[in-house]
Formats: C-alpha cells, structure tokens, sequence
C-alpha cells in the first residue's frame, strides 16, 4: 500500500464515542444531575418513597427566593487549597507514613454477664435455649457473621455501634438536647401564599415558618427506589388535586397537617409536605395515599413475587398505602399483619391529637436513636443487642416484646465497670475511623477531606510491597481501599458530592473491577446513592443522600485559632506584613530631629524569625526613616497579630489580626 493513498484513508476516520453521540450522554448527564439534586435534601424515612427529585430544582429555586438568597444558589464555603498535586502511574510509597499492617487473628465475641432470670419460668426458658442452641450447632453447624448492636446511653448522648466479627461497621449519634425535628407531624395553620413562588407559608410553632412548595402539596407518585403493587378492588374514582386548586383548599388561615422533611438551614425555615410517611419495622404507612409499593432493593424475583401476594392480602384501610420495607424480607405474613395493625394504631393516636390539639403543635414527633435502632437494626441476623443503662434496657425490652417475644432474649444489660465501648474495641476503632488518614491491611491508606462543596477521597500506596507485577499491586491496594472508602461513608454519615481518586489504573477491566466493588459495597448503605464510572481522568464521581448532618459536623467545631482553616501563617508572612506596615507608617511622618520611636508587639514564634533571620532588614528599615523599632514578644498573641504603638505617646497605629 502506498503512503499516498494509506494517508488518504486515514484522512476519513472519524473519532465516534461508543454509544452514540449524544442520547446515552444525555441520559447519563441527567442521571448525574438529577442524583446531586436529590442528594441536597432530607428525607423523613431511610428508605425513599416519594419521588421529590422531579420538581426538585423547581422547589429550590422558590425556596431560596423565599429566604432572600440568590434563585441559584448553594450552600457552599470555599476551602483554601491544600496544593497541586501530581499523579503518576504509579506512586512511590510515602516513608512518612507508617504501615499498620496487622495479622488476622479468629474472632472471639466479648463475654456479657448474664442477667440472673427472674422466676421459674424464666429460668426454664433460658436453660431450654441454650440446650436448643447447642443441639441445632451439632445437628447442623452453620457458620454465622457475628453481628451485634452496641448502646451506650448517658445523660448528654446516646451512641449506637453496629459491629460484624468485631469491626466496627455503623455509628450513629445523638445528642439528647437535639430537637427531633425531621420526621415529625405538625397541626400547621397557612399563614400565606406566595403565588409567585409557588409556595405556602405554614406556622408549625416555631419561630420561622415552615416551607411548602405547592409540588409537596399534590399527591406524588412513587420514588423510583419504590416498585408499585395493584390492590385489587381498590381503584376509586379520586379527583385529582392540581396546583390551581390550593388556593381553594388552603386559604390563608386554614389547617393542614404536615411532615418535616428537611430542618432549618441558615435563613431558611423548615421544609415540610403533606404527603405522609409513618415509618414501621416490616412495612412504611402512607395515610394519605391509596398507592401500595415494595422496595427495588428486594432483588430476588420470586422473593418480590411472595410478597406482592402478602400486600394484597393484607387489610389496609380504605385511602391508605404501604411499602414493604427492605428488612420485610423472607418474613412470614404474620409479621407484617403485626406492624401494620402497630402502624395503624399510632395514625388513630396521632389522628386523635389532631382534632384534640390547637394549630401550630406537634401531633407526632419521630423516635428516639435507641428506638429507630429498635426499629431498623433488629433482624434476625443479629445476635444481640448490648445496652449499658437499666432504664433504656427494659424499654428496648419492652419494645421488642411487641414486635417479636421470641427475640428479647437478644437484649443484653451491660453492667462491667470498664465503659461498653472500651469493653467492644469501639472507642479505639473509632479514633483511626475518623481520622483523615485510614490505613488499609495492605499498607496503603486513603486520605479523606470532607468539605461543605463536596468530599474528596484520595487513595495511596503507602508502603504496600510490590511484587514484579506492578499492575497486580495497584488493583489489589485499590479493591481494599473500595471496601474501606463504603464502610467510611457509612460511618461519617458524608453525603453530597463525594469524588474518588483510586490509583491510576491503565487496564479498563481493572477499572470496572474497581466500579463493580464499589457498588456492590453501597449495596448495604440505607442511604440512597448514584455512582458513575471511572472517568478519563481518573476519578469516579459519586452521589450520596443525606439524611442528617455529617458525624464529623456533629462532634466538631471549627478550631478557633486557625477558624477552620487547619493552616496558619507562616513566621516568614507575617515578617513580610510587619515590615510592609511598619514602612508604610513610617514614609507618613514628617521628617524632623526628634526620634521616633515604635514598638512592636508579636506572638514569640514570629519574635524569633524577626531578631534572626530579619535583622538586617529591620535596621535597614530604622536607618531609612530614620526610626527606632523596639519589639516585645506576648504569648497570648495569636500567631497572625501584631500591634504597633508610639512609645511617645501611647498611641496605637496598627493592631492586625486581632
């Protein structure tokens, strides 16, 4: 082939992306967006079920106009930048950091004192367990995940721990003093309407009031997490609700009852809908809606099939719906006629409360952190619940005896003199969980900064020992460090916009390896989130929802001496600002004979650069403007202030920093 013509072909090849040029984009862009916009907001249940991603951009817009802030705009605080920082193929193992690798070693569950029973019965029942356990072990030997569930309640806070084989899996906090406000009922009262906005303005007893887009206001169909199941014999010929008939059903002064979806934020009030949500163990209520749905996360076909029939099956009041929850399966019908009847007792309570109490009260408040525990990690693959108080023990006690009797033999009351989470290996696991360096088994770790725009997670080497095939090495630290970034997430309870930087892989089957792990791993994470895959340039992109502030926002304030920043300025900076406004003030005076003295006041570290490094330059200064610099040093100045006083006359010229 000649080149001539070789060229000639080359000349028509055109670059083509795989998949077409624009649609699969479009519909992965808009994925993305619609993901981040979802993840901006609350929801009252960890399980989604109405779909308010659709208006959400919409509602956003309105609700920030309604608070005096710019239609577009985000809570976003700028972070200074922590440098450039250079990727390569590969990256040398950093020697300033330790490896922390441990050799596994069999797990053994921590030995709880038993309380001694109360009674005959209670006695025959204990001895009758443990010889059914030991028989069903020699029957049949199964080898189960140890799961348990750790509470440790005091005056100030609660904290509960999930942990499987000893590692600590979930956290969660709470302070007593925290208003539960997400979640709750209101007996609202319409202040106004804003027509413009299109939006309600409802008093719920607090100082703002509430937000109500008129979108919250219309019945909503099904979030996209929700399959829609068909009643039979429960279609009615219901009209419609649209936007224009709110002014007709909800003028200025008239009662609606509505739920929190999402707290105060700066100047922004409560946002609230009235599409209801009662929360239950198997099973979610919906008082005001007829629809009736499972959770998507129930993957087994014949699995979601058995439960289609047991939702049809059940007796749901006229006008109401449920969605079975994703903890309802492989549970008996038995189960679910239980919650249900336990659900649509608390709607009578709350229903009552609504026509006993005045506008702008709570009907309903949500539960307690040891109650939703109760309610959500309950399942029959833990094997005990450890609660270190008296009081709370018997209420857990007394909860779980109305859901399943069978299981409060799981409960068990913590009373060693070595505080629960010590006893558990808790504390210790939760100071390396939450620092911003996690070291991996393999000796490579990730770095995790957790900001207001988004969360950048960064993983490295280490001091990982690589074999010949360097490719091999880097998949391996990079499949770990997907493990360990899932559990983090959970833990830190971070949500936003969270971006990845696994190390450069070139193989794109190593790359999907490292996507397909990821996914796998948010399988069991509450929260609802969006990924996409490995871009071009090395990073992955992800969405997660967030239901409350961070652990991280929970438990620490900004440092008050660097206000946040985690950086202050160097002696050398702020030799420079002091040498720069000490001639600025000098090149003011007028010249004459008499001295003119000043004296400056430092922190000791910046003292210390100045009388070294400095001194030829500060008696050049004096020789210049023929002045007389004097220095004092004051350990209680911060690091970045100084103050510059005439010594004739007291007077101050200059304070910086203070």
């Amino acid at each position: 082939m000649s080149e001539r013509s070789f060229s000639r072909r080359r000349r028509g090849h055109r670059f083509r992306p795989s998949g077409g040029m624009s649609a699969n984009v479009q519909r992965a862009d808009r994925a993305a967006s619609d993901a981040r916009a979802e993840v901006l907001g609350e929801k009252t249940t960890e399980e989604s079920v109405f779909d308010r991603a659709r208006h959400e951009r919409e509602i956003q817009r309105a609700e920030n106009l309604a608070a005096g802030l710019p239609a577009d705009s985000h809570a976003v605080t700028e972070t200074p930048d922590a440098g450039e920082h250079k990727k390569r193929d590969f990256r040398e193992p950093d020697l300033a950091i330790p490896a922390e690798v441990k050799e596994d070693t069999g797990f053994e569950p921590v030995h709880v004192k038993e309380q001694p029973p109360q009674g005959l019965v209670d006695a025959i029942k204990v001895v009758a367990n443990k010889v059914i356990k030991k028989v069903q072990k020699f029957i049949k030997p199964v080898k189960k995940l140890h799961k348990e569930v750790i509470i440790n309640a005091e005056s100030l806070e609660t904290r509960v721990a999930v942990i499987e084989e000893g590692k600590l899996e979930e956290f969660t906090i709470e302070r007593t003093s925290d208003e539960r406000l997400v979640g709750s009922i209101f007996k609202g009262k319409v202040k106004n309407l804003e027509d413009g906005l299109k939006a309600a303005f409802v008093d719920i007893g607090f100082e703002k009031n509430a937000f109500l887009h008129y979108w919250d206001i219309v019945p909503s169909n099904f979030d996209s997490s929700v399959e829609v199941v068909e009643r039979d014999g429960r279609k009615r010929d219901k009209p419609r609700i649209t936007q224009r008939d709110i002014p007709r059903l909800y003028p200025p002064g008239s009662e609606i009852i509505v739920q929190v979806t999402k707290g105060p934020i700066g100047t922004k009030g409560p946002r609230v809908t009235t599409n209801l949500a009662l929360p239950g163990r198997y099973l979610v209520l919906l008082p005001n809606s007829d629809q009736s749905g499972i959770s998507r996360k129930i993957d087994n076909h014949e699995e979601r099939q058995r439960l289609k029939k047991i939702l049809r099956e059940l007796s749901i009041p006229e006008g109401m719906g449920v969605i079975i929850r994703t903890v309802g399966e492989a549970q008996q019908k038995r189960y679910f006629v239980r919650d249900l009847a336990l659900l649509i007792d608390e709607w009578k309570q709350i229903q009552e409360k609504i026509s006993r109490q005045p506008l702008a009260t709570c009907v309903f408040q949500e539960p307690d952190l040891i109650e939703r525990t109760v309610r959500d990690f309950l399942t029959e693959d833990v094997e005990r619940i450890v609660i270190d108080s008296p009081k709370h023990y018997d209420r857990v006690r007394d909860m779980i005896s109305r859901i399943s009797k069978r299981s409060m033999s799981k409960v068990k009351l913590y009373t060693d003199s070595q505080p629960v989470f010590d006893r558990f290996n808790i504390t210790r696991q939760l100071e390396g969980a939450f620092a911003r360096q996690v070291h991996l088994k393999s000796g490579g770790y990730i770095v995790i900064d957790e900001t207001e725009a988004l969360v950048a997670i960064d993983v490295n080497t280490g001091r990982h020992k690589s074999g010949k095939d360097q490719e091999s090495t880097i998949l391996k630290v990079n499949l770990e460090a997907a493990d360990e970034i899932c559990r983090q997430l959970r833990l830190r309870n971070m949500g936003g916009l969270i971006v990845l930087d696994f190390i450069d892989m070139k193989s794109r089957r190593d790359q999907q390896q490292v996507y397909h792990r990821i996914k796998e791993g948010l399988k069991r994470d509450r929260a609802k989130t969006h990924i996409l895959p490995i871009s071009q340039l090395g990073l992955m992109e992800m969405t997660r929802q967030r239901h409350t502030e961070s652990v991280r926002a929970a438990v620490y304030d900004d440092c008050p001496y660097c206000k946040g920043r985690g950086k202050v300025k160097s002696p050398l900076t702020m030799s420079v600002e002091i040498q720069r406004k000490l001639a600025e003030i000098l090149k003011k005076r007028q010249r004459d004979e008499s001295d003119f003295q000043l004296r400056i006041v430092v922190n000791p570290t910046v003292l210390k650069r100045l009388r070294t490094e400095d001194e030829k330059l500060l008696i050049d200064l004096e020789k210049r403007y023929f002045g007389k610099l004097s220095f004092r040093e004051d350990p209680g100045c911060h690091s970045e202030q100084f103050k510059i006083v005439n010594v004739a006359t007291g007077e101050e010229l200059a304070s910086v920093g203070g």
